[in-house]
């Protein structure tokens, strides 16, 4: 089954704005099936689809020339370029392209951040707009499903995440899961960013699941991996350009026992968390629920956020006290605060004292199964 993404009517808004489009995200996560999309959509204009996985198709477009160009594009409106990380001095090659034929439009797919961006940054200032394909959001999958379908599926979307092939293919999921942590899914920094180490990539994205929910110390890490503090920076840093995982910063204005420099890190995918320690129990059975729960709703906030054009900022906030407030944003000078409970009973009325008395009227709400659907985009 095909799932319309929601950034899908946001790029179609910027369409022939003499800008080119690039889409970053993880590989598996859907997005030469949005190019396919648009391309079906737009019948009305000639379009040309070019999968830089092919050699011949790199060849083309590396150290491309404006006549090179002219004789490659000439018959189209539409030029989608999938992957095009993979092709050297790309940047240059869309430079000269989006210049001289500005009646085009192109459209770019890159399954890293840290090697497309790179190459393109420079050569594009003011050339392109941006997007981001995360794997499917809930509100994508979910939004026409009645509720009783939801409370069903739910236990197996906290287990297996919400790649398009697993959620296709529900029956496999643990095997394509396994696949993908097995290499496919850092496959982006071992190739472009020289990591031969992927022995301790892996171990550190296994210690990196056993943390969800808590203050991360790179020092710590280091010691458990037997390396020093600065790899462990660079290969989170990798991992964050492959769009695996993310962080969560802590919030802190008013007061001095606050945290400011530990940070949370999180999974863009639950799936892709249990797979690497294997922990595939239904949520009922699980004592890492709570962290499970955690993981899933700001992962799922975050993707609305991205997928509506939502700025804010969002943190975390916890004193040396271990008072704390799971979820934090910021907008437009007003902050929100949000507490994650997967048991109802549990969940609190309000903020910690400590806190509202820091940031007096700032609005706090307890998200629990029960009543999450708003907080991430479903009503």
């Amino acid at each position: 089954m095909l799932y319309k993404r929601t950034i899908q009517k946001y790029i179609e808004q910027n369409l022939f704005e003499q800008k080119i489009i690039v889409i970053y995200g993880a590989r598996q996560v859907g997005k030469t099936t949005l190019l396919q999309a648009l391309q079906a959509k737009y019948t009305n204009k000639n379009s040309l689809l070019l999968n830089c996985d092919t050699e011949d198709v790199r060849e083309k477009l590396f150290n491309a020339t404006q006549t090179s160009l002219r004789r490659l594009f000439a018959d189209y409106e539409m030029i989608f370029i999938d992957e095009a990380q993979r092709v050297k001095n790309i940047g240059l090659t869309l430079k000269i392209a989006v210049d001289n034929f500005p009646q085009k439009q192109f459209i770019v797919t890159g399954s890293s951040s840290f090697d497309l961006s790179n190459r393109i940054n420079e050569p594009l200032t003011g050339r392109k707009y941006e997007f981001y394909l995360y794997p499917l959001a809930l509100e994508e999958i979910a939004f026409n499903l009645p509720l009783i379908e939801r409370e069903r599926l739910f236990p197996q979307w906290l287990t297996y995440g919400f790649y398009p092939d697993i959620i296709n293919k529900p029956h496999k999921a643990e095997f394509i899961l396994n696949n993908l942590v097995q290499g496919t899914l850092y496959k982006d920094a071992l190739e472009y960013q020289n990591v031969k180490k992927s022995e301790m990539l892996f171990k550190l994205l296994q210690a990196l699941a056993f943390q969800i929910g808590q203050e991360v110390s790179y020092n710590e890490l280091a010691k458990l991996l037997k390396t020093n503090k600065a790899t462990i920076e660079k290969y989170i840093h990798l991992l964050e350009q492959s769009f695996i995982i993310f962080r969560l910063n802590p919030f802190s204005r008013n007061l001095r026992n606050e945290l400011r420099k530990m940070r949370k890190i999180y999974f863009y995918d639950v799936g892709i968390r249990n797979a690497l320690i294997g922990a595939y129990g239904p949520p009922k059975l699980r004592n890492d629920i709570g962290a499970l729960w955690e993981n899933f709703l700001v992962v799922e906030r975050k993707k609305y956020n991205s997928n509506h054009f939502n700025y804010l900022n969002a943190y975390f906030w916890r004193t040396h006290q271990q008072r704390e407030i799971d979820y934090l944003e910021e907008k437009n000078q007003q902050l929100f605060a949000f507490e994650f409970k997967w048991n109802n009973r549990k969940a609190r009325k309000q903020a910690p004292k400590a806190f509202r008395g820091a940031y007096p009227n700032t609005p706090f709400k307890a998200i629990t199964p029960e009543n999450y659907f708003e907080f991430i985009g479903l009503k």
